[in-house]
């Protein structure tokens, strides 16, 4: 890493200065409005913004909290001491920590030469990548618990990357394009993160769980892969005839997981496939609904102005004016 970078990194922040002179303790209204003390993205990122990465506060206690996103820590120098549910977890420069929003931890004091980089990640984005990690359950679960999972599973997952290169050049390019962000800068770091999600796969040899509930997912790891593969013609019977159970015991740990009915998961994939062939490609409206499992117009036009807030051939028309 350069040392113009590490320069930069090193100087002090406003909140850094002011820790400093008067030993406060860390001011919960710069990361939270609840009483509870969960770090909201809020607080960091734009209402249309996914990813957003930020220098970790220094020389102070950070007491037990959680996220309403999912946060990378990366040890850019130095060291990060923290507890990370009931385990302590020491992470040396280069490393990173992936946290999902239902696991707790509370970070030791970082010193002057310590420089943490927090990855600040709305976890709608994960969904955008879901289908390329589709074949390592380790992060599927991981994903699947910050997407769709309510039961509150506290989740990490540890990945000891210091010398693989190319995992440290594309978190360098990420840094670089916050430090001087452009107009592009937004989809660049989306591009930088799937790679980087891509390159973590390669490398999963050098990864570590732990996860806090015993809970087996695969009922719901096996339902989001088959909604993902089958979503034009899926079926809750088709799918329970595949996990060799009852569709009604599938039916209820689908809804006991994710607060979702099938039909709702199912609906919700099909939505967001009619949207990206609304943004991507000249296809008629009418051969769009049928291309994702509809053949009901009025029906389709009435679930995607609910979640979208205008019809089909609005939201076309928007985006060709844009």
């Amino acid at each position: 890493m350069g040392n113009d970078l590490l320069e930069t990194l090193m100087e002090m922040t406003e909140e850094e200065q002011m820790i400093l002179e008067q030993s406060s303790e860390i001011k919960k209204d710069l990361y939270t409005n609840q009483t509870s003390f969960i770090i909201e993205s809020e607080k960091f990122l734009n209402p249309n913004e996914m990813i957003m990465l930020r220098k970790h506060t220094r020389f102070i206690d950070f007491p037990k909290h959680r996220h309403n996103y999912i946060e990378i820590n990366y040890v850019f120098h130095g060291e990060l001491k923290q507890k990370v549910g009931t385990e302590n977890v020491h992470l040396k420069q280069g490393e990173l920590l992936f946290l999902n929003q239902h696991i707790e931890h509370e970070i030791e004091a970082c010193a002057k030469e310590d420089i943490i980089i927090n990855f600040i990640i709305q976890p709608k984005f994960f969904d955008f990548i879901f289908s390329y990690l589709s074949s390592t359950n380790l992060m599927n679960n991981f994903i699947i618990n910050s997407l769709y999972n309510h039961t509150q599973n506290g989740q990490y997952l540890y990945f000891a990357v210091t010398h693989v290169e190319a995992i440290q050049e594309l978190i360098k390019k990420m840094i670089d394009e916050i430090m001087e962000p452009s107009l592009f800068s937004e989809a660049t770091l989306k591009l930088y993160m799937g790679l980087l999600m891509i390159e973590l796969l390669k490398h999963s040899d050098k990864l570590k769980q732990n996860e806090l509930s015993t809970e087996h997912h695969y009922v719901l790891v096996e339902t989001m892969k088959y909604i993902d593969e089958h979503y034009q013609n899926a079926s809750l019977y088709e799918l329970a005839e595949q996990l060799n159970q009852p569709h009604y015991a599938v039916s209820k740990q689908i809804k006991q997981a994710t607060k979702y009915t099938f039909k709702e998961l199912l609906q919700e994939k099909r939505l967001t496939k009619a949207k990206e062939f609304l943004e991507r490609t000249e296809m008629p409206i009418t051969k769009i609904i049928d291309e994702v499992g509809y053949d009901n117009m009025s029906y389709f036009y009435r679930i995607f102005k609910s979640k979208y807030g205008k019809t089909p051939k609005d939201y076309r028309v928007e985006l060709k004016g844009r």
